[in-house]
């Protein structure tokens, strides 16, 4: 397999992860709390097909970025970076637009930790690179 198609395969299947990881998080386990949370807001929690649609496409842009970190960083590294990157910052705009349900974040935290260490568990993995914690 050349190696662009197998950079374009594994992208797909973070993505995969990311997305189905997002879905379980949010639309599952989360979603009477974020729910609650934007009624309270006089605010209905968006989740049409567009909204799932535009996660998906956050799934894939992390997924890039996740790709990319992880050609320049060890593993431990990119996990930091990646996390940060797409979920600290993430909630800080959220919070700052008082649109972030502040309870979620005991779960949300060690959930999106998981969600990242394993997509770059799967880049590194399909890129045969060495892990090293």
């Amino acid at each position: 397999m050349n190696a662009e198609i197998k950079t374009v395969i594994t992208i797909l299947i973070a993505t995969i992860w990311i997305g189905f990881s997002e879905f379980i998080r949010n639309q599952l386990i989360l979603k009477s709390a974020w729910e609650n949370h934007f009624n309270n807001l006089g605010l209905v929690f968006p989740s049409k097909p567009i909204n799932g649609f535009i996660w998906m496409l956050w799934s894939l842009v992390f997924a890039l970025i996740i790709f990319y970190i992880s050609k320049e960083v060890s593993f431990k590294k990119s996990i930091i970076f990646s996390w940060v990157y797409g979920f600290v910052l993430m909630w800080l705009v959220l919070g700052n637009l008082l649109v972030l349900p502040i309870n979620i974040l005991f779960l949300a935290i060690p959930l999106s930790m998981f969600e990242v260490f394993v997509a770059n568990l799967i880049i590194y993995k399909m890129q045969g690179k060495k892990i090293k914690l």
